[in-house]
């Protein structure tokens, strides 16, 4: 079975972790925070922002970023040079834990200074992942709807684009989510939408899996509509996989026409080399020969793909396989090789 990629454990795991995607620890910070504030200021200028071919936030203390700096103070100046290629795109932020709030709070605040839009992943549906690698999520539908409404509080009148609760819908469609919590989650995800729709300047995308995992696009249809996809801005595809572009957009349009052809959005931070070949059930977990997909633009020439995104965080591990860390760690060594298999 084709599985999706990763990227958090447990929301134990991830608090434990700290979530190692450049999340934020706090508002209190020393003489020593303060200097690395300014460092951030001056890698991410709004001048810069501007001239970017799109409108999303570029978070200057990601792990890469922090990875390029340390580099280069250890003299590893190629490696630096060739790791900006992920430091200086703008990647999706998962936030962690019971609250959302610190992380969503960091990223409206420094897309809003820069007039950028920030891209967030809504993950914490209960029974995730169905006790996989990112197993967890809120403990029940209660604690799910005062979480998701702490998510959308924060964002406030921000500019936020946000992918709701990959791997939900498709683990109803490959049977992975026990029949018994069917009807709990269409409820949530349509409640979701419809609390993050009251943002005015939100745009949510409803997961939708991808073309190497529910290979019949049409049996999607009916478990969309039911989670509310028509209150929704569109579907994101790929999250976290290596579907190639043109699978993914070719899939996405038929997806769209039955589901009044509704918009939607693409991971492409890895698929620079499409999935690994193939028939192995581990293809989604930290593959080899991997590289760096479309850099993330809303320039994309056709009019029903929104945007190109990179909702996994290049260099993120998948969980511990193939000598990998946890799920959600950062692996530097893999990011080396995503850069230099990048897409030409």
């Amino acid at each position: 079975m084709h599985r999706l990629l990763r990227t958090f454990t447990a929301l134990t795991a991830a608090a434990a972790l700290g979530l190692t995607a450049g999340c934020s620890s706090g508002s209190d910070s020393g003489p020593g925070e303060e200097k690395k504030k300014g460092e951030a200021s001056a890698a991410a200028s709004p001048k810069a922002a501007r001239s970017a071919p799109h409108r999303f936030w570029v978070d200057p203390q990601s792990e890469a970023a922090r990875q390029v700096r340390e580099w280069q103070q250890e003299g590893r100046t190629r490696d630096a040079e060739a790791l900006k290629s992920i430091a200086d795109q703008p990647m999706a932020v998962w936030p962690a834990g019971d609250d959302p709030a610190p992380d969503i709070k960091k990223a409206t605040a420094g897309a809003t200074d820069e007039d950028r839009t920030a891209v967030l992943v809504a993950y914490n549906i209960p029974h995730r992942d169905c006790g996989q690698h990112s197993a967890g999520g809120a403990h029940d539908a209660a604690y799910y709807r005062q979480w998701l409404g702490t998510f959308a509080e924060t964002i406030g009148n921000s500019k936020a684009l946000v992918i709701l609760e990959p791997d939900a819908i498709p683990h109803i469609v490959d049977g992975c989510t026990p029949a018994q919590y069917h009807e709990e989650r269409y409820e949530l995800l349509s409640e979701a939408i419809e609390r993050l729709k009251r943002q005015p300047n939100v745009r949510v995308y409803l997961d939708a899996g991808n073309p190497g995992w529910i290979n019949d696009p049409y049996q999607l249809t009916l478990p969309l509509q039911r989670a509310g996809v028509a209150r929704a801005d569109g579907f994101s595809l790929n999250v976290s996989n290596f579907q190639d572009d043109d699978t993914v957009k070719a899939y996405g349009r038929k997806v769209s026409a039955t589901v009044g052809g509704k918009h939607f959005v693409m991971d492409s931070s890895r698929n620079g080399k499409g999935p690994l070949a193939g028939d192995r059930q581990d293809a989604w977990c930290n593959p080899p020969g991997r590289g760096l997909g479309t850099p993330p633009t809303d320039r994309t020439g056709d009019p029903l793909l929104d945007a190109y995104l990179w909702i996994k965080r290049p260099g993120d591990s998948d969980g511990p396989c193939r000598g990998g860390p946890a799920a959600g760690q950062w692996w530097p060594d893999y990011a080396l090789g995503l850069v230099r298999n990048a897409k030409a």
